[in-house]
C-alpha cells in the first residue's frame, strides 16, 4: 500500500510557491483538490501534481 502524502495550507503555499491567502482563495472557488479533515484543509500531494498537470495541458 502506498503512503498518502497530506500536506498542510502552509506545506502546500510553500509547496506552489503562492501566498496562504491564494490557497484560501482557491478553497473557495473549489479550484484546488482537498478535504476538510477535523476543522482544518489537507491536501494529497498526489492530487495535487495530477492537478497541475491537468492544468498544463
Amino acid at each position: 500500500m502506498v503512503p498518502v502524502t497530506l500536506m498542510t495550507i502552509d506545506d502546500i503555499a510553500a509547496y506552489l510557491k503562492v501566498s496562504r491567502r491564494t490557497i484560501y482563495d482557491w478553497l473557495k472557488h473549489h479550484k484546488i483538490p482537498a478535504v476538510k479533515i477535523v476543522g482544518q484543509w489537507r491536501f494529497q500531494k498526489e492530487k495535487i501534481d495530477r492537478w497541475m498537470e491537468n492544468l498544463t495541458q
